[in-house]
C-alpha cells in the first residue's frame, strides 16, 4: 500500500480527482484546481504535503476542541479497539462505554437531561429530532402537531431531514424540503436590525417572528422550534441577549417543544458547557456531535429532556428509529476520554474566564481595518464582516465573492479562516495559548491587508 511519504502532492491530487467526491464541492472546478493535501496535525497546527505549517482557525470543522495529538484520546481508541471494536445497541444489548458515556453526559449537560439517544453525526441527530418530536406528540394523542419551525441561514446538517430543518437555500434547491418544515428570519442585526432602536430591542423583534409564525400556522399544529444558540455555518451570527429568553417564553406560551442544536456550540465553545447555558434558555431536546469527541472519531446524538423522555419511556411503545453505529463502543470510549480531559484541564472555565474575553478584545481591534464593518465573538468563535464602505456599511456585490478572495489569502499565508459570503469566521481549538491568539490575530490582519490591496488592484474599491 502506498504511504504518504511515497507520493508527491501532484500524485495525491490526481488520485483524489479520479476517485474522491468531496462534500459541498464543485467537482469539476476542484479537479482542475487540485486539492490541498493535509498530512499531519499537532496542537492547533496542521501541515500539508508541501510542508507548509497552517494555524487551524476552524478546529477542523468546528470540532477539534482539544487540539490535535491528545494522547488520552488516542489511547482510549486503541484500548477499546483491542477490547471490543464494535457491537450494536439493537436487540436489547449494550456496551460498557455506551453506558458510561450516557452517565457522563447526564452529568455535564443541564439538569433536565438524563437520557441520550446516540447517532453517528449531527445530521443524524437532527434526523432523530424530527422523528422523536413527532413521536412524542403522537403518543400524547396530538398527531396533528407535526410542523417544526427553524430559521433562514441556519445549518442543521445536509441529510434530507437535517437539510430541510436548516435554512440554506442551496441545499433546498437540490432536493427540496420535506413537508411540515417552515422557516422564520434569522436574528442577524447587521442585515435585519438597522431599523431597531438597539441591539437588544432587535432581539425581542426577531423573537416575535416566531410568535407570529406559530399564530399563523396554529399552535395546535406546531411541534417544535429548533435553533443553534449561535448560528455557526451561517456566519457566527451571535444573537442579542434578549433573544433566547423571549424565544423560551414564546415556546412555553404555545406549548411548543424547544430544541437547541449544540453541534457547534456544545462542549465549551461558548464558555459554558453548552450554548443554551450561555444564552439562558432551557431546551427540551439538544443535538450534539463534533466537540463530544473533538472530532477524533464520529459520534453524535440527542440529549432528551425529562418532558419528552417521561412520555416516551413511561407510556411505552417501540420507537422505530436507530442506527448501526448508535453507541459505537470506540466512539463512546473516545468521547469519555475527551470529556474527562475537558473537565480535568478546566477547558470550559478557561474559555469563559480567559480565552474568550481575550479573543473578544483582540477581535474588537479588527474594527479599525478599512474592510471591516463589524466584528462579533462568543467564547471561542469570531466573525469579521467585510464591507465595501465602512462609513455606510455598504456590502460588496455578492457575485464578486470577496470573502473567497480573502479566504485565498488566508490559505496562502498559513491560516485557515472560513468565508461565509463576505463574513470571515473562526472557531479555533479551545486549548490555545494567549500567544497563539495573538499569532492568529496577526495573521488575520495580514490577510485583510492583502485582501484590501488585491481588491484595489482589481478595481473593486
Amino acid at each position: 500500500m502506498t504511504t504518504t511519504t511515497q507520493r508527491s502532492t501532484r500524485e495525491w491530487q490526481a488520485a483524489d480527482a479520479a476517485h474522491y467526491l468531496h462534500p459541498f464541492t464543485d467537482f469539476k472546478s476542484l479537479a482542475a484546481k487540485g486539492t490541498r493535501v493535509i498530512t499531519r496535525g499537532d496542537n492547533i497546527y496542521l501541515w500539508d504535503s508541501e510542508g507548509q505549517k497552517i494555524l487551524d482557525g476552524m478546529s477542523g470543522l468546528w470540532c477539534v476542541n482539544v487540539g490535535y495529538g491528545q494522547q488520552d484520546l488516542i489511547d482510549a481508541a486503541t484500548t477499546q479497539l483491542k477490547t471490543l471494536p464494535f457491537y450494536n445497541s439493537f436487540f436489547q444489548t449494550t456496551t460498557p462505554p455506551a453506558i458510561e458515556l450516557s452517565e457522563l453526559l447526564a452529568e455535564v449537560t443541564p439538569p433536565q437531561f438524563q437520557h441520550v439517544f446516540f447517532a453517528g453525526s449531527g445530521s443524524e441527530g437532527n434526523d432523530t429530532i424530527v422523528r422523536m418530536v413527532r413521536r412524542y406528540w403522537d403518543v400524547l394523542g396530538q398527531p396533528q402537531r407535526k410542523v417544526i419551525i427553524s430559521r433562514n441561514n441556519a445549518y442543521h446538517g445536509s441529510t434530507l431531514a437535517g437539510g430541510s430543518l436548516g435554512g440554506m437555500s442551496g441545499i433546498h434547491a437540490q432536493g427540496g424540503v420535506i413537508p411540515d418544515i417552515v422557516h422564520i428570519e434569522q436574528p442577524f442585526f447587521f442585515e435585519h436590525g438597522r431599523q431597531s432602536r438597539s441591539f437588544e430591542d432587535f432581539g425581542l423583534e426577531a423573537a416575535s417572528w416566531l410568535d407570529r409564525k406559530i399564530t399563523e400556522i396554529g399552535a395546535d399544529k406546531v411541534a417544535a422550534f429548533i435553533g443553534e444558540p449561535v448560528q455557526g455555518a451561517g456566519g457566527v451570527i451571535v444573537p442579542p441577549a434578549s433573544y433566547w429568553p423571549e424565544i423560551q417564553r414564546i415556546c412555553d406560551k404555545h406549548g411548543v417543544l424547544l430544541v437547541s442544536d449544540e453541534v457547534i456550540c456544545g462542549f465549551g465553545r461558548t464558555g459554558q458547557w453548552f450554548g443554551c447555558e450561555t444564552f439562558g434558555f432551557r431546551p427540551d431536546l439538544m443535538t450534539f456531535a463534533k466537540g463530544v469527541t473533538s472530532g477524533y472519531i464520529p459520534l453524535g446524538g440527542v440529549m432528551v429532556g425529562e418532558r419528552v423522555a417521561r412520555v416516551l419511556v413511561d407510556q411505552g411503545g417501540e420507537f422505530n428509529h436507530g442506527y448501526t453505529y448508535s453507541g459505537h463502543p470506540v466512539a463512546c470510549a473516545v468521547a469519555l476520554a475527551n470529556i474527562r480531559f475537558i473537565q480535568r484541564e478546566g477547558v470550559v472555565e478557561r474559555v469563559r474566564n480567559e480565552l474568550g474575553p481575550y479573543l473578544a478584545k483582540r477581535f474588537a481591534e479588527l474594527n479599525e481595518h478599512p474592510l471591516v464593518g463589524e466584528t462579533q465573538t462568543c467564547g471561542m468563535m469570531g466573525a469579521v464582516q467585510l464591507v465595501k464602505d465602512k462609513a455606510s456599511r455598504t456590502v460588496f456585490d455578492s457575485s464578486l465573492e470577496v470573502g473567497m478572495v480573502c479566504r485565498g489569502h488566508c490559505f496562502g499565508n498559513g491560516l485557515i479562516m472560513r468565508a461565509v459570503g463576505d463574513r470571515m469566521i473562526v472557531a479555533p481549538p479551545l486549548v490555545m495559548t494567549l500567544a497563539q491568539v495573538d499569532e492568529m490575530i496577526g495573521l488575520i490582519h495580514q490577510c485583510l491587508d492583502l485582501t484590501l490591496a488585491d481588491l484595489k488592484h482589481r478595481g473593486w474599491l
